[in-house]
């Protein structure tokens, strides 16, 4: 049997199994054992002073749902919070409306084609749902690759290209530790 034939069976099983399931299949997001607590002390007030002191724009209503989401979801994936939050600060510098010009959405810049195979329930242009999407992305590229190339990935996708990001990310998290300790 050809590679093509192989093909063709694969994708008859694949429509005759979410036919005889009435729809398609959700698919969950990986379950990551939560951590204990959030890093350092960085409790979602705090993560919602340092968003309004970064984008004054935002009412406090947008910049507490900005910090609950950090805090449960980085919780949620086994994330440091405050790596999310630096990722988040790079990414959009705390615009929940952000758009690259190659098609990023949000806070976290998630590119739809990836959240998509995640089965992730929301728009992206939710501050909850682009959070998660995020930290999901995040956990997994760390968890296969450790925290360093992790965070690189998440900027570079597969073929990481150098340190670039990984350094913007780590002043990121400088400038968070330094809010927590003023």
């Amino acid at each position: 049997m050809s590679v093509r034939d192989r093909g063709k069976v694969w994708l008859l099983v694949a429509i005759a199994g979410v036919m005889l399931l009435g729809g398609t299949p959700a698919v969950r997001p990986p379950i990551v054992e939560p951590a204990a607590a959030p890093a350092r002390g960085l409790d979602a007030s705090a993560v919602s002073a340092l968003i309004l002191d970064v984008n004054p724009i935002l009412s406090t209503y947008e910049a507490d749902r900005i910090g609950d989401s950090v805090v449960r979801y980085s919780t949620k994936y086994g994330l440091d919070a405050e790596i999310v939050t630096a990722v988040l600060l790079v990414e959009s510098s705390a615009r929940p409306w952000a758009k690259s010009p190659k098609g990023a959405r949000g806070l976290m810049q998630v590119m739809p084609y990836m959240a998509r195979p995640l089965g992730m329930v929301g728009n992206l242009n939710t501050i909850e749902s682009n959070i998660e999407a995020g930290c999901v992305i995040l956990a997994g590229n760390i968890r296969r690759l450790g925290e360093k190339d992790g965070i690189s990935a998440y900027f570079w996708g597969s073929k990481i290209r150098g340190v670039a990001y990984w350094n913007r990310i780590e002043a990121a998290r400088e400038r968070v530790r330094h809010f927590l300790a003023s």
